[in-house]
């Protein structure tokens, strides 16, 4: 029996080996029962085996929690085979040898139970499991996979001895590079790692740059980031290299340079018809823009490579957001935090749509979780001081403005946020005027350093000042909110004709622009005044509408808030 027996366990074995693993679900679980039910049936090492093939099959159909517990059973199983074997050393039997050579990996088994807990959102267990595995004894997906675990979990040093072990045992695994630099280890430092391999072969030259790029990109000197890709990018062995365009545009979009960011996504994308990453910062942008349209079809068209990622229901949330539904964005958002708890721009739709519905406390943790995952990015900080001042909280406002401008350094951006807080306070209007005028010594075109300056100069009633600096902001870009703002400061100077064009040319950038659209009936009005009084009414009406759909999408709001699930922040 025992011999027929052994030879079963080995027709489920080939099977596992061939992948066949709904076949080695129904049978492993069979021979289970059968062991269940005549203990002596199955050798120890036998049973072992039958556990973990029905484990593997059950990973296989996303049953993790089933296939821990299997899993578990498993290695409890492997304990009493090692103590039994301690027991009778080896009689010089043949058959017993080329057993134990074919039995799973222990190491492996406890991977996969690592991978199961990551699934479920266990990382602690997660972290346990693979730190109960000896160092000596850890392979490159052990090391890798901890490296991420511990990265995520705040322990950091843990995190950076097991990328460097990684790099050790895989010099060019340029992941856990990249997570080394994201830990604020120096790029030298990171360099000297992979030195030997540059030097030992052929066509490598360009890793040492590639280190520099992205540890500029990781300390936030975009700038440099993007000179440092750009020459890497002219070099013709890696022109139109996807993931170099996509980082490009990425750090443009980060120094505020919208309109090279779109362009770089545009290169990636005509590159690669199913590029998923980065399509979520794409999509805000376009959606910031105004072409919404083109926002529905970026969305349509990532739903259609993967609704596992969280990019496609960001967009289509960036989408709800700047169509004011934001009930809508809010679910959006969580549906894509569930997806990946660390995607950056769905934790700042989230909170922005939840800011926008007034529920200012919970849209902070949410912009401070993304400042934990993205300290360089200015937006998340943006994100976070519009909540401060939608709440008062001027003072913690100006200690975020003023911590952001020490980290990240004074430049154009950081300088216009700081300025931006200081215009909230009437004590340090004239401080908000020196940054600004900073701010476009360095960079003219700045957009939002000029919006907040021509708010200033509105509010000093220096209309004509404002003409000639957004005049001078327009003359190489075009953009609605500038052509608006010069819309206004023309009505102010009696320049009717003309600040009907700029209306115009700002509603032919974003049609969806509610304060052109103000700005131009305004301007109807007063040039008929007997239809005043009733378009006002209409107004009314229109305004208590609105009112009522809030609270409708209040109530929605609540719907959605029972099936969403609060991202593990614990």
């Amino acid at each position: 029996l025992s011999a027929a027996s052994m030879s079963v366990v080995e027709h489920v074995r080939e099977m596992a080996s061939a992948g066949l693993h709904s076949n080695v679900r129904l049978l492993s679980g069979l021979l289970l029962t059968m062991s269940g039910n005549n203990p002596e049936l199955f050798s120890p090492s036998q049973k072992y085996q039958l556990l973990v093939y029905h484990a593997d099959s059950l990973f296989h159909d996303k049953e993790y929690r089933n296939a821990v517990s299997k899993y578990t059973m498993a290695l409890q199983q492997k304990k009493a085979l090692s103590k039994t074997s301690k027991v009778r050393p080896s009689t010089g039997n043949a058959a017993s040898t080329p057993q134990s050579q074919c039995l799973p990996s222990e190491i492996e088994v406890k991977y996969k139970m690592a991978e199961c807990y990551t699934m479920l959102k266990q990382d602690k267990d997660a972290i346990a499991i693979l730190d109960g595995i000896p160092s000596r004894q850890r392979t490159p997906k052990i090391n890798m996979m901890l490296a991420n675990l511990y990265k995520k979990a705040g322990q950091e040093r843990s995190s950076v001895t097991s990328y460097k072990e990684v790099l050790r045992q895989c010099p060019l695994a340029l992941d856990a590079i990249l997570g080394l630099l994201s830990l604020s280890v120096k790029g030298a430092e990171v360099a000297s790692m992979t030195i030997n391999i540059i030097q030992s072969i052929p066509n490598l030259d360009w890793l040492s740059v590639w280190i520099k790029a992205y540890a500029f990109v990781h300390t936030g000197d975009n700038t440099r980031a993007i000179n440092t890709i750009c020459s890497l990018e002219k070099k013709s062995l890696l022109r139109d290299n996807v993931d170099l365009l996509g980082s490009l545009a990425d750090l443009y979009f980060r120094a505020g340079d919208n309109k090279n960011s779109i362009l770089k996504f545009e290169q990636a994308q005509m590159l690669d018809p199913y590029l998923i990453k980065g399509m979520d910062v794409y999509g805000y942008l376009l959606a910031r823009e105004g072409r919404l349209e083109d926002v529905e079809n970026l969305g349509c068209r990532l739903f259609n490579i993967s609704d596992q990622h969280a990019e496609p229901w960001v967009v289509s949330g960036c989408h709800s957001f700047y169509s004011k539904r934001y009930s809508r964005a809010l679910y959006l958002g969580a549906k894509a935090i569930q997806l990946n708890s660390n995607s950056v721009q769905a934790l700042l739709l989230k909170g922005a749509a939840l800011r926008n519905m007034g529920r200012v406390q919970e849209a902070i943790i949410h912009f401070r979780e993304a400042i934990r995952l993205a300290p360089c990015r200015l937006d998340c900080y943006e994100g976070l001081i519009e909540c401060y001042l939608a709440s008062n909280s001027i003072r913690e406002a100006m200690v975020m403005a003023n911590n952001v401008y020490k980290t990240l350094g004074a430049n154009a951006q950081t300088l216009t946020l700081l300025a931006t807080v200081c215009l909230e306070d009437p004590v340090t209007q004239e401080k908000a005027k020196t940054l600004l005028d900073k701010a476009l010594t360095q960079r003219p075109d700045y957009i939002k350093a000029v919006v907040k300056k021509a708010e200033l100069l509105s509010r000093e009633q220096k209309y004509e000042d404002g003409i000639a600096l957004l005049r001078n902001a327009l003359a190489n870009q075009s953009d609605c909110v500038l052509h608006r703002i010069l819309g206004d400061f023309l009505v102010a100077v009696n320049e009717y004709q003309e600040a009907m064009d700029q209306y115009s040319i700002a509603l032919s950038l974003d049609p969806n622009d509610q304060k052109s659209l103000e700005g131009m009936q305004k301007m109807e009005k007063e040039e008929s005044p007997t239809d005043a009084t009733q378009e006002e009414d209409v107004d009314d009406m229109e305004g208590s509408g609105e009112e009522g759909d809030l609270e409708g999408s209040d109530s929605e709001a609540a719907q959605w808030a029972d099936q969403e699930q609060w991202f593990g922040m614990q």
